[in-house]
């Protein structure tokens, strides 16, 4: 059986990234390789064994483009409400709690916010397929 254990995603700023996952989600770094040309820093809380691996290549000066490929990564929370008044006196700028119904049935509500890098967040009410 396969078990999920990272995403990655190409940072410019290792420190404002870590400073920004810290803030927003309470990851802190489990391990950190520095290599010739590139930094691994994974990043994980309590919580969860999953992982948060940002990539920074050295000597790089411009910010990625991400295109129109990437969707986003999701983090569960037990208060929604509590979480986004957080980020927003954290200076976060989340988006507006979003509730997203299926044949008359709450399925989610969210709020999405972007890290330093532009990556798109979503932040969903722990509930039903989202714990």
């Amino acid at each position: 059986m396969a078990k999920a254990i990272h995403s990655m995603i190409r940072v410019l700023d290792e420190a404002r990234s870590v400073e920004f996952y810290r803030r927003a989600f309470g990851l802190e770094i489990a391990d950190r390789f520095d290599f010739p040309d590139f930094v691994l820093v994974y990043l994980r809380n309590a919580d969860a064994d999953f992982e948060v691996e940002l990539t920074v290549n050295k000597g790089r000066t411009t910010p990625y483009d991400l295109g129109d490929g990437y969707g986003h990564i999701a983090f569960a929370v037990a208060d929604l409400e509590a979480e986004h008044a957080r980020f927003t006196e954290e200076g976060l700028m989340p988006r507006k709690i979003v509730a997203f119904e299926r044949d008359g049935a709450l399925l989610a509500r969210f709020f999405f916010v972007e890290d330093p890098d532009g990556y798109k967040i979503e932040v969903l009410q722990a509930h039903g397929r989202y714990r």
